[in-house]
């Protein structure tokens, strides 16, 4: 049911959604402007290069676009939707968001496969463990989606969708995943301290040296994101959360977090696949010598490059 009301008790309602809406529409520019800057790579790398990364490339560049598209919609109300179509609409941000997460990790153990040169005990472990966790998460966040309402208000001309969670689950999925988030960086870690090792008895190792950097430079840049968003979640950086719900710094405190959500998940997580495209691509490039000398010394650890590039 619709709520219309001039009452000037709704203004700190009012004044908290768009503080909170400001940060969404930033958050969702930001994610738009990015896809813009490198869409020309994308182009290049991606398009060009059907594969299964490819997919799930396209998965979570797109999901992420569509996800900020539909944000702008739910805070700014550009087209005003009934108590029904908002609560729909929520919904598919809420399982977007959690598409984001599963592709992510998808890649993740696709990376870790090819860095483990395609050891079937480490998929068959990865696999093992992340279709448990999305399986839990699926299940609490099933039953959270009962205790779920929205509702349309027209206040003072303005329009806002109230969303209400009476029993906030979200926490143990958050949780499941930062542990899958610390057993991938724990695993990636090690792989590539081992690589090292080798690579320091080899000549002409620096080709794979340089991969094995990108490969951990992204993950570690795509872990502290992560971070962020996992702290956030769990109000690790503020313990006491105002009383008041309308207080400005709510809506400041969940605006960050979802500025932090969209840019770990929408642009840090594509350019875990895309700067790996444009190592390989800068290889490719390189002078016959140089190609010649990147064949041999590669031999034994092409399935990193390979498997996760092309």
């Amino acid at each position: 049911m619709t709520i219309i009301s001039n009452d000037p008790s709704w203004w700190p309602l009012i004044n908290s959604h768009l503080i909170f809406n400001y940060f969404i529409v930033a958050a969702s520019v930001g994610v738009i402007y990015d896809w813009i800057l490198a869409f020309g790579k994308e182009v290049e790398l991606i398009w060009q290069h059907l594969s299964f990364m490819t997919v799930l490339y396209l998965a979570v560049r797109y999901a992420g676009i569509t996800y900020a598209i539909m944000n702008i919609q739910m805070a700014v109300q550009i087209i005003p939707l009934k108590d029904a179509v908002s609560l729909y609409m929520y919904f598919v941000l809420y399982w977007t968001t959690w598409v984001l997460t599963a592709t992510l990790g998808v890649i993740m153990i696709a990376r870790l496969y090819a860095m483990y040169q395609r050891s079937r005990k480490v998929l068959v472990l990865l696999v093992v463990v992340f279709t448990a966790i999305i399986v839990a998460n699926i299940v609490m966040l099933t039953i959270n989606m009962r205790y779920i309402s929205a509702e349309q208000v027209i206040l003072f001309g303005t329009y806002q969708c109230v969303v209400e969670n009476s029993k906030n689950l979200g926490n143990i999925p958050t949780l499941l995943i930062g542990v899958w988030e610390i057993f991938t960086l724990c695993l990636a870690v090690r792989i590539t301290l081992k690589h090292f090792r080798e690579l320091g008895r080899r000549s002409a190792g620096g080709v794979i040296r340089g991969c094995l950097t990108v490969l951990m430079k992204t993950h570690l840049s795509y872990f502290v994101g992560f971070v962020v968003v996992f702290c956030f979640s769990l109000n690790c950086f503020w313990p006491t959360m105002a009383k008041d719900q309308y207080s400005p710094t709510n809506p400041t405190y969940f605006g960050v977090f979802e500025i932090s959500f969209i840019a770990q998940s929408a642009v840090l997580g594509p350019r875990l696949i895309l700067s790996i495209r444009e190592y390989h691509a800068e290889l490719v490039t390189d002078s016959d010598a140089e190609s010649s000398m990147v064949s041999t010394a590669s031999q034994d650890y092409a399935h990193v490059l390979t498997s996760i590039s092309v």
